[in-house]
């Protein structure tokens, strides 16, 4: 096959079609058609842009973990910020024409972080980069995806006291809501400073893959989720697993159906944000060990909450697993307080020194999941065997 170069006459004859009145011959230039093909395809595939990850400063071990999965060099990038305190990134090697890869997830300042990520994802594209890929372990913002609040007006807190004093859910339902869909503005932002596709784990609702009008694939810890149980937890199979709110009853049932346990619920009643009112436990936990399962903790009121609930209601052991373990405020001194034999979390936000300060918080790896999506991504195959599958 030809490694040369295809001259304009070369590729008008890659796609003309054939026609001679001597079968013979048309059968000898379909041949030569077909290997003239292969040669401008091997030719295309050669020009294929090579990869490039860079990593921000919210998860570099992360984004280490994920290029010695794919045996390659981090990008170079300096990031600083001047006196007062913008951010300035400078890419330090060649982008152009290649395919490149920003690993920075949603946490510690989350702000900095994002306006970080936002800057580089647009240095990579006006330095002429092929197609820039954000991949953000944890999504920011992803729990401000909806109106689902009323003003916080004194007209409105009093209107929301007498509705619930009078069950009038109708008229709570017609209050005005002024609360922003901030995940929406996070989409927009990631989509106008250049990002041409998404590469995050474990939204906190499914539907925010809607905001974006490019390719989103959220990837699931539940393949990882589920080896964890069964090599850590000798007695999973007299388990259940539990939903501490009624948003997560699909994550639970998908993963009590793997493992052919049965699921239980807990509805929770807020007061305001971060502080739960009241907890009714749906399904029978008595003599089992109950394995909370949930998207992300952040003051972990909600998990400490429901394990006191499922132990009262007899569980013998209780433990949490989450993708995404925030762990602010009083979290760790309520996890170090609380009933559990351990709390799980992935490493999608950096875990170091909230282990060291909590001995009951175990860490699953899954930068093989996200360093496989960024390998089958780059050559163009499909990424659903890993919602269903852990590589290794």
């Amino acid at each position: 096959m030809p490694d040369k170069k295809c001259t304009e006459n070369e590729q008008n004859d890659c796609v003309m079609p054939v026609r001679s009145a001597n079968p013979i011959r048309a059968r000898s230039l379909i041949r030569d058609n077909l290997e003239k093909q292969a040669g401008c395809l091997n030719l295309i595939h050669s020009r294929m842009p090579n990869i490039k990850v860079f990593s921000g400063t919210s998860h570099p071990d992360l984004a280490q973990r994920i290029v010695d999965r794919l045996g390659i060099d981090l990008g170079k990038v300096v990031t600083k910020k001047f006196s007062n305190l913008e951010t300035c990134v400078e890419i330090g090697e060649s982008v152009r024409g290649e395919d490149v890869y920003i690993v920075q997830s949603g946490s510690g300042e989350i702000n900095d972080n994002l306006m970080e990520l936002l800057i580089m994802i647009n240095a990579c594209k006006i330095a002429s980069a092929s197609r820039v890929t954000a991949v953000i372990p944890c999504f920011p913002y992803a729990r401000q995806d909806k109106k689902d609040k009323l003003a916080g007006s004194e007209e409105n807190a009093e209107s929301k006291k007498l509705a619930k004093k009078n069950y009038d859910w109708k008229f709570r339902a017609n209050a005005q809501s002024r609360a922003p869909i901030s995940a929406k503005l996070v989409a927009n932002m990631l989509s106008v400073a250049g990002a041409d596709h998404i590469i995050t784990m474990d939204l906190h609702a499914s539907q925010i893959q809607g905001f974006f009008d490019i390719p989103v694939d959220n990837l699931y810890a539940e393949p990882a989720v589920l080896k964890w149980i069964k090599e850590n937890i000798p007695e999973w199979k007299n388990s259940i697993i539990v939903s501490p709110d009624a948003g997560g009853a699909k994550r639970v049932t998908s993963i009590a159906d793997r493992l052919n346990v049965e699921f239980a619920l807990i509805h929770k009643e807020r007061k305001k944000a971060n502080e739960v009112a009241s907890m009714v436990l749906v399904g029978d936990v008595k003599d089992k060990i109950a394995i909370l399962v949930d998207d992300m903790a952040d003051t972990c009121g909600t998990i400490v909450h429901a394990a006191d609930r499922l132990v009262e209601a007899g569980a013998t052991k209780v433990y949490a697993i989450l993708t995404h373990g925030i762990f602010s405020g009083p979290a760790i001194s309520r996890i170090n307080n609380a009933c559990f034999e351990a709390v799980v979390v992935t490493n999608t936000i950096p875990q170091d020194g909230h282990m060291r300060d909590c001995p009951k918080i175990q860490c699953i790896d899954v930068s093989m999941m996200f360093a496989e999506a960024v390998r089958r991504t780059h050559n163009g195959e499909s990424v659903s065997y890993l919602f269903s599958n852990v590589p290794y």
